[in-house]
């Protein structure tokens, strides 16, 4: 007889036996012991929310009152209908948040004293039950939750007999037998919850450690902060000794790794790079695999890493690396170190999988950040450097004194849009020219290129008033489908006949030029704007017209220079005249500009300012 068929009892005879006549192989029956055991059981499937019934003991049938094809296939709650008293404050019925922890921990879980009603077949109302309960989880050979068994003793004739008042005239030999029992199986029962709950409150606490250290990880605004919150923070949280954070390098299969003073100088140096396709373990994570190493002879399967521990300050035993992965990109890995084996239970590698995605969220968000400053810092010199190579420097005039002046915004990319431009056409007319392009990029500074150089060639060619120029402006940017959007003033200083210079302007959807007289008196001219360029073509435009004498000035400037976040219009222009005002005339268009001009750093918007003053 095989070695397997003795251990299952096959093929023994009367002669086996034992000398009290039972065989030490017999075959269990264990269908027979279920059915007949005086505890009850009911097994169900661990498919939440329903928890199907699929069987049920003897034990259980007799005290629930039901037969086994009344509850077998259906789900549990659909059987034995919880009622509100049942239910936690949520709706949701505390015997369904045990199933949920067995089956989600692997590991039973016992419940304190239950109150659940059970149907009357014979009534149709309910019967007052209360039950002993403990959930647990029936786990196949590779550890998974296959089935859910629930034991439910019944203690309702305990707890009712105890609440009566002839309590002891009741009592009789049956009854003291039963109360010892129950007596005893609830004190079982607290034991087991209490080891429960204080596992659970431990765990609980390392919760709560870990969340605060996850916002505080969230929270970092560099990498450098976020490896000292992980090393500073987490790693005490998981019990750890030290750690690692190995992070890709940009473009190049490299590794750069930042080790804990616990780890030593030494590790740092030797292990500082390391190669992705290498065959240390935090290669091995950071290409999208978990490594548990949970002892000294475990570690010496990886090249490299008993050489590692042998430098650490102190003295390392176990090894957990994980990747820090964002969905399909892996950034990296980070690596725990413990001073002890370990066994890594699957609830201690799930905070671990946990505690890496934070890590690599805050890793993700941090690189995706420098980033884009990177791109946005590219993009503010480029479109700073095509801007500044258009506003050049006003041609000498012997009727006009010019000063212009652009501050680029703080912000990064907000350049791009705003250009001044002084030139004069054949006919001696001196063109003044301020203007904003929609948007802060190098497009805006690009299309602001554009609707410049398209404007200068209209005013050479057709020796026309503003208005007319600005409408041939329109026109052009249609019919070359140039997608720009502007507001725009253009001013023209003519001598007329008797001498004297007349200043044509029109506006299309800009802020208005503010004249300073040469005895220092300032006005707004605040004629009403027409339709800023792009927006329409043909659209209806205005000449306007003042007498400039010697001394006065005019002003132009864009919108950065007045609009205030939440301020009114109105008054940011009475403001500017007022401060147009304060500047003495005889000090000259450049004094000017630095005096409306000075204010605080930190401005939202770009400015760009042009001051001519007549000779």
């Amino acid at each position: 007889m095989s070695e397997t068929e003795a251990s299952r009892g096959v093929g023994r005879t009367h002669d086996d036996a034992e000398p009290d006549g039972v065989g030490r192989d017999v075959v269990v029956d264990h269908a027979a012991v279920f059915a007949q055991i005086p505890t009850s059981y009911l097994v169900m499937s661990p498919v939440a929310p329903a928890y199907r019934i699929l069987d049920a003991n003897g034990a259980y049938l007799a005290n629930v009152g039901r037969t086994l094809e009344e509850i077998v296939g259906i789900p549990v709650f659909e059987a034995f209908p919880p009622t509100a008293e049942t239910l936690d404050e949520h709706g949701v019925p505390w015997i369904r948040t045990s199933f949920d922890r067995a089956v989600a921990t692997g590991r039973p879980d016992p419940m304190p004293l239950q109150k659940y009603d059970v149907p009357d077949p014979e009534t149709g109302g309910m019967v007052e039950r209360y039950w002993s309960l403990i959930s647990v989880p029936i786990l196949d050979a590779a550890g998974r939750v296959v089935l859910l068994v629930q034991r439910a003793e019944n203690v309702t004739d305990f707890m009712q007999e105890s609440r009566r008042h002839d309590v002891e005239r009741a009592r009789g030999e049956h009854w003291e037998r039963r109360a010892t029992e129950v007596e005893a199986d609830l004190f079982a029962r607290a034991e087991d919850l209490a080891a429960a709950l204080r596992a659970k409150d431990v765990a609980s606490r390392r919760l709560a450690s870990l969340a605060d250290v996850s916002l505080r990880v969230g929270s970092a605004d560099t990498v450098a902060e976020l490896i000292d919150v992980v090393f500073g923070s987490g790693l005490p949280v998981l019990d750890a000794s030290g750690g690692s954070i190995a992070v890709r390098a940009p473009g190049r299969d490299v590794l750069h790794l930042t080790v804990t003073a616990s780890l030593g100088g030494d590790v740092q140096r030797a292990f500082g790079e390391l190669p992705l396709d290498g065959p240390m373990p935090s290669s091995i994570a950071a290409r999208g695999s978990l490594v548990l190493i949970p002892n000294r002879a475990a570690a010496a399967g990886y090249p490299g890493l008993l050489d590692a521990m042998a430098m650490t300050v102190e003295p390392t035993h176990a090894w957990a690396v994980l990747p820090l992965q964002i969905g399909p990109r892996l950034l990296g890995s980070i690596a725990v170190a413990f001073v002890s084996e370990r066994a890594f239970p699957a609830e201690e590698v799930e905070l671990l999988r946990a505690f890496a995605a934070q890590c690599a969220q805050a890793l993700d968000r941090l690189q995706v950040r420098d980033a884009e400053r990177h791109r946005a810092a590219e993009v503010q010199s480029i479109a700073e450097t095509l801007q500044r190579g258009l506003l050049t420097s006003p041609p000498p005039s012997d009727d006009l004194e010019f000063a212009v002046s652009y501050q680029p915004a703080q912000r990064v990319a907000q350049v791009g849009g705003d250009w001044y431009d002084v030139f004069h056409t054949p006919d001696g007319t001196a063109h003044l020219v301020i203007g904003d392009v929609a948007g802060h990029d190098q497009d805006a500074a690009a299309a602001m290129a554009q609707v410049r150089n398209i404007l200068r060639g209209i005013a050479q060619t057709r020796h026309e008033s503003p208005a007319v120029v600005l409408g041939a402006l329109d026109d052009a940017l249609h019919h070359l489908r140039l997608d720009a959007i502007a507001t725009l003033v253009l001013a023209q200083v003519r001598r007329s006949g008797d001498g004297s210079r007349l200043l044509l302007w029109s506006n299309a959807g800009h802020p208005p030029p503010v004249l300073q007289r040469a005895d220092g008196r300032a006005v707004l001219l605040d004629a009403p704007p027409d339709l800023l360029i792009g927006a329409r073509p043909g659209a209806e435009r205005h000449d306007h017209s003042i007498t400039l004498t010697s001394g006065d000035s005019l002003l132009l400037y864009t919108d950065g220079l007045v609009e205030t976040r939440g301020g009114d219009l109105t008054t940011d222009l009475e403001r500017l005249v007022r401060r147009v005002e304060e500047h003495d005339p005889a000090r000259g268009p450049q004094a000017l500009l630095e005096h409306v001009g000075a204010r605080p750093a930190s401005h939202d918007d770009d400015i760009a300012l042009l001051c001519a003053r007549a000779r």
